[in-house]
């Protein structure tokens, strides 16, 4: 289920005391995998970077209904980044 789908959406409230630790944990899990990115080989950030986002496009738009084709959408952020992904690992 969505955040948007839940009947008290326009109302949404949250406790930051919750919230805010949470987050904090997740923002230092992201530092050290972006640390660990860093010492990868440009190839492998690329092709990292070209799936996650091809993963975010697919489920923004299922949110909506619409379901596109994964190697479409691959193929059409890799050719907005400049990307050659004729030897990339699907």
């Amino acid at each position: 289920m969505y955040i948007y789908q839940y009947s008290q959406w326009p109302q949404f409230r949250w406790d930051a005391h919750t919230v805010i630790p949470l987050l904090a944990s997740v923002r230092h899990k992201q530092g050290k995998l972006i640390g660990r990115m860093m010492s990868l080989g440009f190839a492998l950030q690329e092709e990292a970077e070209l799936k996650t986002l091809t993963q975010d496009a697919l489920k923004t738009t299922e949110i909506e209904g619409e379901f596109l084709d994964p190697d479409q959408v691959r193929s059409s952020i890799a050719r907005k980044l400049g990307l050659d992904i004729g030897t990339s690992i699907p």
